[in-house]
């Protein structure tokens, strides 16, 4: 059962947006385009621009994850830079607030659950190899990929990736308890608060180190070309970005800061495009 404190903050959080979120959730789900694709009960909502290699972009936000993150919020717009050479495909989160995307919670394998769905968009396509971009909570999702897929990620890129610190081993689980989970409970009656403190605490807490999703000896030992562009807030640990960038055997890494000031962020994305180009090639 979900202890008291928890159950109180997950209240709190749910009164203090219950009044304005719900109409501007769907508002913007109304707004929105694209396709879906669907597995039994989960249901995706994806969508494509451009041509050539695929290249699989995930969105920051954490939980929130959608789309449209790359428009108001993200450093640069991946989509507006690549669709001009690259098939671009991305999609919003499952059960992400403010998305079109829906699942149930696979309290057991929270992150192979999203795996799922990113690796059944991709075979939907009828898509075999392609090159991925992960923001934020990308980062983990990006090493589960290669963790789950490694014949298919041709390259990465993780950009401000997110990562676990010793001292804040429960930031995300507590940010999201706050946040993503009162908003899901809105929407969806029938999962209960014992329900998210579980998925969360599968996700956060059972194994909250280093890039979350896959240990130091995967990263030492993975083959897969990498290219990582550090943050140093919270949330992205600068320390997790390096370490992982020294571990890995064909990892590059950015300037940093890359984002501040904002006349960097234009070479930090021509280095991710010699980057692609680099391992377009080398695929094709």
């Amino acid at each position: 059962m979900i202890d008291p404190i928890r159950r109180n903050i997950l209240a709190t959080g749910a009164a203090a947006t219950a009044m304005a979120a719900a109409p501007q959730v769907f508002a913007q789900q109304a707004g929105q385009g694209g396709a879906f694709y669907e597995k039994g009960p989960v249901r995706i909502h994806y969508e494509e621009a451009g041509s050539g290699f695929p290249l699989l972009l995930i969105a920051g936000g954490g939980l929130n994850s959608v789309i449209s993150g790359f428009s108001r919020g993200a450093p640069f717009n991946p989509i507006a830079e690549f669709k001009g050479e690259y098939r671009c495909i991305a999609s919003d989160l499952r059960n992400a607030n403010g998305g079109q995307s829906s699942g149930p919670l696979e309290v057991d394998r929270p992150w192979d659950a999203y795996t799922d769905d990113h690796l059944g968009v991709m075979d939907h396509l009828g898509i075999n190899k392609f090159m991925v971009m992960g923001f934020c909570i990308g980062g983990p999702l990006v090493w589960n990929l290669l963790r789950r897929a490694p014949d298919r990620v041709v390259a990465a890129v993780l950009a401000q990736p997110s990562g676990s610190r010793p001292e804040m081993r429960d930031l995300f689980y507590e940010g999201n308890l706050k946040g993503w989970g009162p908003e899901l409970i809105k929407r969806r009656p029938e999962i209960t608060l014992e329900t998210v403190d579980k998925f969360l605490t599968k996700m956060y807490r059972n194994n909250p180190d280093f890039v979350i999703t896959v240990t130091r000896d995967f990263v030492r030992n993975c083959q897969t070309p990498v290219l990582i562009l550090p943050d140093d807030i919270p949330a992205h640990p600068y320390a997790v970005a390096m370490e992982s960038a020294m571990l890995a055997p064909k990892a590059e890494v950015s300037m940093f800061p890359w984002k501040d000031p904002l006349e960097r962020i234009p070479l930090a994305v021509r280095q991710i495009r010699s980057f692609l180009r680099a391992h377009r090639t080398v695929s094709a």
